[in-house]
């Protein structure tokens, strides 16, 4: 059976870049009816938080990803928090030197950043020089008795290694060119190298689906394999998201955590979506689906070897459209948060009106991408429309004036207003002053919201209704230093 995992470390919130390794580990997952592993990689003791680990365990959810092994829901390979896996990895380390795999390493940081530094002046890549490989037993036994700190390194064999990529092909690396490495840290901590080979050998990891970046590590990890005497996993390395910059996505791209897009009130199936197409595309080319859609026919090797770029944009008008089709008990009960945040509604939700605020939320969904822009779209029903003063010498000829003057005049004969009752209202006044599409709309539309824009005429007085309707007429007559008495 097929298996992968996502391995996040839990030393800050749930980036968008590394929350697309986890959607394409769980689509490979589905599409091969395989088993998708949540483990969480938290060896480094200083950075890692619970927070973060509940945090991104909660993100992932609300995305809509399950697995069926993790720290949260269990599983016959657990434990799956590499904190509580230490005993494992001291264990291989014991073996590894027992067996002439590896070996005590007592070089300092110290010393072996000045060897970095000459190798650099010299024209060599800064690797490691096996130094410690080579020493005496008398060495040991001196540097044991002044009790000096070390770490364990892998012996590296002076061998080219090549492995088959399922998106990059065949990768091919010297590693003559390489230094033995850091297996087991002087704090006794686990290497990124000997915990992640373990782990996937022990948890029966088939496939390991993660970033380019790791591509280089991939060999050190194929010599860890090979000396667990495990087949390695299939590996598949995709390429990593950038801003439009063309530089790594990061914060002054906008927004880069999961949790700041739920907060900004994204529909998840909308940033599911589109996370999806980062680097990958159906083969109808679609760009709003669902996973049901394309699970069957996913395939990992047909995805781009180029950088995908994340695009705010396209985000935003995907996720607009989910926003349109949303259901409207839905997209109520997500606003009211917002709309009391900025004071609109009650904080008690038992004073709030729930129809009225479907109608709004019914009214502006279709200017929206994520639901905390529900305040500045919806303000207007809130508050008393504010009409600049270049709208005011525009709402000032002669001809809007007419317009205006027409529409109050039917406002008073009114006792209520519908859309239809509005529609209607409207072709009498166009019928009356003789002006039609936006030189009739606009003037409205400004002295009842005064914006040029929003949701549509016949929504907004459905709303306001005619006393609304009426008092934003007057308080522009009033501007306009109008007798409404005289109207």
């Amino acid at each position: 059976m097929i298996r992968v995992r996502f391995a996040p470390s839990p030393t800050g919130l749930l980036h968008i870049g590394n929350a697309r390794m986890a959607v394409f580990n769980w689509l490979f997952a589905k599409r091969h009816n395989g088993v998708f592993v949540l483990r969480i990689e938290d060896t480094d003791v200083a950075r890692s938080e619970k927070r973060y680990t509940t945090q991104l365990i909660e993100d992932l959810r609300w995305l809509g990803l399950s697995w069926q092994e993790g720290p949260d829901v269990g599983g016959s390979y657990a434990p799956y928090l590499q904190s509580e896996r230490m005993h494992i990895y001291h264990d291989v380390c014991k073996k590894f030197i027992t067996d002439g795999l590896a070996y005590r390493c007592y070089c300092t940081p110290e010393a072996l950043e000045e060897r970095r530094q000459i190798a650099r002046l010299s024209g060599k890549p800064p690797r490691y020089d096996n130094r410690c490989r080579a020493l005496t037993d008398k060495q040991i036994q001196a540097f044991e008795a002044s009790q000096s700190p070390y770490t364990i390194r892998f012996k590296v064999p002076d061998e080219q290694i090549v492995f088959e990529d399922l998106i990059r092909g065949t990768c091919r690396f010297d590693m003559s060119l390489a230094g033995d490495f850091v297996i087991m840290r002087s704090d006794a901590t686990p290497s990124f190298h000997l915990a992640v080979a373990v782990d996937d050998t022990l948890m029966d990891i088939t496939h390991v689906i993660r970033g380019e970046d790791h591509l280089s590590n991939t060999p050190c990890h194929l010599l860890l394999f090979h000396a667990l005497k495990q087949k390695p996993p299939q590996f598949a390395h995709l390429s990593l998201t950038m801003g439009a910059d063309r530089s790594l996505l990061s914060k002054r791209h906008g927004a880069s955590s999961i949790s700041e897009y739920r907060k900004m009130g994204y529909l998840p199936e909308a940033l599911l979506n589109y996370m999806m197409l980062l680097g990958w595309a159906p083969k109808d080319k679609k760009e709003k689906f669902n996973v049901d859609e394309v699970v069957d026919t996913f395939d990992i090797s047909s995805m781009s070897k180029s950088s995908a770029i994340f695009d705010q944009q396209k985000l935003d008008w995907i996720s607009g459209q989910y926003m349109r089709e949303a259901d409207i008990e839905r997209l109520a009960d997500l606003a009211i948060p917002y709309l009391q945040a900025a004071g609109f509604v009650s904080p008690d939700h038992g004073n709030i009106d729930r129809n009225r605020v479907k109608s709004i939320v019914d009214a502006v969904k279709g200017n929206m991408a994520c639901m905390s822009q529900i305040v500045q779209e919806t303000d207007i029903f809130f508050k008393d429309a504010v009409v600049s003063e270049d709208h005011i010498k525009f709402l000032s000829s002669e001809t809007c004036q007419s317009i205006l003057e027409a529409f109050y005049a039917k406002l008073q004969k009114l006792d209520s207003v519908s859309p239809d009752i509005f529609k209607e209202m409207l072709k009498s006044v166009q019928k009356e002053t003789k002006v039609g599409g936006k030189g009739l709309y606009m003037p409205i539309r400004i002295a009842l919201t005064g914006r040029e824009h929003g949701p549509e005429l016949y929504s907004i007085a459905n709303i306001l209704g005619v006393g609304g309707c009426r008092k934003r007429i007057e308080q522009f007559f009033k501007k306009e230093h109008y007798d409404i008495k005289t109207l």
